[in-house]
């Protein structure tokens, strides 16, 4: 009896651990920005998203392991033929995303292998389009028309091209050092360009100085000859003035007896002075009667003030 109690314990714990390990296995965690495609007896069931999920054991199975991140791909070096005829070595990076897990698992057989070589054979197509010398100026168009190219092609595959990038892109030696040479003919250019443009700028600042320099000259001079008319005028017109004063002052003082007798005695003394004056001159000097003597050529003068007083 106690062997029939411990088989059945037995059968018991067997069942139980039998229907742990199957819910177990049923019970699925699916990580973030992943996606499961389960199969059942071989043939496309379901997409388990992230999250939470449940399979039938043993009858379910996980036949691809989908990322929905994206993803960088490095695209090897490849040679390629530009328009003109000019073969270059060209390399980039590539990323994507799988937009549908269905798509990128039963609609190609490795989609990161496809999407790359045609990344490659897009990249020598559009490259093949341009001329040297474009695909250096014009790489970001040369990005943009490679994207859209691929994303044309790889729809049916569940996948989205976000940008591509090219690396590097490498001319051969000869056409480098033709390059090379292009470039300091044309730094050359630049450096006689800018020290002509110095020598032209330097003549128009010294001419414009030397203008400058000539106009406040003549400025200078102008002004200096308005002050000094101005100052000659002013000293004329304080000369009149002066020379107004003093005649005023003497025709004032003139009106006084002391005023004719100053007159008298000025005129004496001038008189006196001219007669010294002749005498020395001439041996003879002729006289009126009336005027040999001093006091006769006063009283003359005299007479004469008196009657331009008068009048």
């Amino acid at each position: 009896m106690d062997s029939i109690i411990s088989l059945l314990f037995s059968v018991e714990a067997v069942a139980l651990v039998f229907v742990l390990v199957l819910v177990r296995s049923s019970i699925k965690f699916v990580p973030q920005n992943r996606a499961w495609l389960i199969e059942r007896f071989g043939k496309y069931h379901s997409t388990k998203e992230a999250g939470l999920n449940f399979i039938v054991p043993f009858i379910d199975r996980i036949a691809a392991d989908r990322s929905l991140k994206e993803q960088a791909q490095d695209v090897p070096s490849q040679s390629a033929i530009t328009r003109d005829n000019i073969t270059l070595s060209v390399d980039g990076v590539l990323y994507f995303r799988v937009l549908d897990p269905y798509k990128a698992t039963y609609g190609v057989d490795n989609y990161v292998f496809a999407v790359t070589q045609l990344a490659q054979t897009t990249m020598r197509s559009e490259l093949g389009k341009m001329e040297l010398d474009r695909t250096f100026e014009e790489r970001n168009l040369l990005n943009i028309n490679i994207v859209t190219s691929i994303n044309e092609a790889a729809e049916p595959w569940g996948i989205q091209v976000l940008r591509y990038e090219i690396k590097d892109i490498v001319p051969p030696q000869s056409v480098m050092q033709s390059m090379e040479a292009q470039m300091k003919a044309e730094r050359v250019k630049r450096a006689q360009i800018l020290e002509s443009e110095g020598d032209r700028q330097s003549a128009i600042n010294v001419a414009e100085g030397q203008k400058q320099s000539r106009v406040l000259a003549a400025e200078a001079d102008k002004a200096e000859q308005v002050l000094k008319a101005e100052g000659e005028a002013q000293a004329i017109v304080a000369v009149a003035k002066a020379k107004a004063l003093a005649l005023k002052m003497v025709g004032d003082i003139a009106n006084t007896d002391d005023g004719q007798k100053a007159i008298q005695l000025e005129l004496a003394s001038k008189a006196i002075e001219a007669k010294h004056a002749i005498a020395k001159e001439s041996s003879v000097v002729l006289l009126p009667d009336s005027g040999t003597d001093a006091s006769s050529m006063v009283a003359m003068a005299t007479s004469i003030i008196s009657t331009l007083n008068k009048g």
